[in-house]
């Protein structure tokens, strides 16, 4: 393997930041089990980030191939506003235009989440105040183990520093990720349950949210 380099998010990373995005969801089962339309996903995890706020995102590069990545916001707030202003309309007609919703896995997954949501399990604090920024990062299951994860978030937070950010926060469902972070000296600001994968994956989950002063 060649030399890692990390940089900034150039558009023409698009594609491969979007592949890894979806290759990561779901805590990596086999996302056709869960949702049939990659496209759809795709969108969903990254145009907020790559679209609207390029400037935010970095990639990690080996021979010229994209192999992670942290996407991310310096305002959560004003990036959750453009989402509901820009993405969040348009994407559901495209997703209603691609049949996404008559699939039988993808309506079994909705059914899933609208129970959870009934359940209250989507209720959370609202963090952005204390840490306005957020992020989002993912590396290539072949490329794992090379300490990349580190140096995408050390590259992240001096970026943020340099914008005069105050604090980060961050959502996960992954026990490694957990870990991860808290070795990186992020703390657990908030955890909850989830069951809307248990039909899936045979257990509840949790979701921490965690977070890191600048």
């Amino acid at each position: 393997m060649g030399n890692i380099v990390i940089r900034p998010f150039r558009r023409e990373d698009r594609a491969e930041v979007r592949r890894i995005s979806c290759q990561t969801a779901f805590l990596e089962v086999d996302l056709h089990k869960f949702f049939s339309d990659e496209e759809i996903l795709a969108d969903a995890l990254t145009l907020s980030f790559t679209d609207h706020e390029p400037e935010s995102c970095f990639v990690a590069v080996s021979d010229n191939k994209v192999i992670g990545y942290i996407i991310g916001s310096k305002n959560v707030a004003n990036i959750n506003r453009i989402s509901g202003s820009k993405i969040i309309i348009p994407l559901l007609i495209k997703a209603f235009r691609r049949g996404i919703f008559w699939n039988k896995i993808n309506l079994k997954l909705f059914f899933n989440v609208i129970r959870s949501a009934f359940k209250g399990e989507f209720v959370m604090p609202d963090f952005s105040k204390d840490f306005p920024a957020t992020l989002h990062i993912n590396i290539d299951k072949a490329y794992r183990g090379q300490r990349i994860g580190e140096r995408l978030i050390e590259t992240y937070l001096n970026f943020l520093k340099e914008q005069k950010i105050s604090a980060v926060h961050l959502g996960t469902f992954s026990e490694g990720a957990k870990t991860f972070f808290l070795k990186q000296g992020f703390n657990i600001l908030f955890k909850s349950k989830r069951t809307y994968l248990k039909p899936y994956i045979d257990q509840e989950i949790n979701f921490y949210i965690l977070g890191k002063k600048l």
